[in-house]
């Protein structure tokens, strides 16, 4: 049984925006995922700086089932080829 009151929070949790997708327990796409970390601890986060890493990453999850084939336009990457 839930209760409110002043010290009780209700939150609400929203789904993300492109839904659910399977995690990588095969370790299909590691050396992506580990380029990609790499690079963001090289360029101290800056993540706009290791774009096409992710890219990367994002294309092998899709052409391996492990996320929905999309746009690379409606993924952030429509200014590259």
């Amino acid at each position: 049984m839930s209760q409110t009151g002043p010290f009780i929070r209700v939150t609400t949790v929203s789904a993300p925006l492109k839904g659910s997708f399977p995690l990588d327990h095969e370790g299909t796409c590691k050396l992506e995922m580990l380029n990609y970390m790499v690079c963001l601890h090289e360029k101290k986060q800056q993540n706009s700086e290791c774009r096409d890493v992710a890219k990367d990453y994002f294309e092998c999850r899709m052409n391996h089932g492990l996320m929905d084939k999309d746009e690379w336009q409606k993924l952030g990457y429509g200014d590259t080829k």
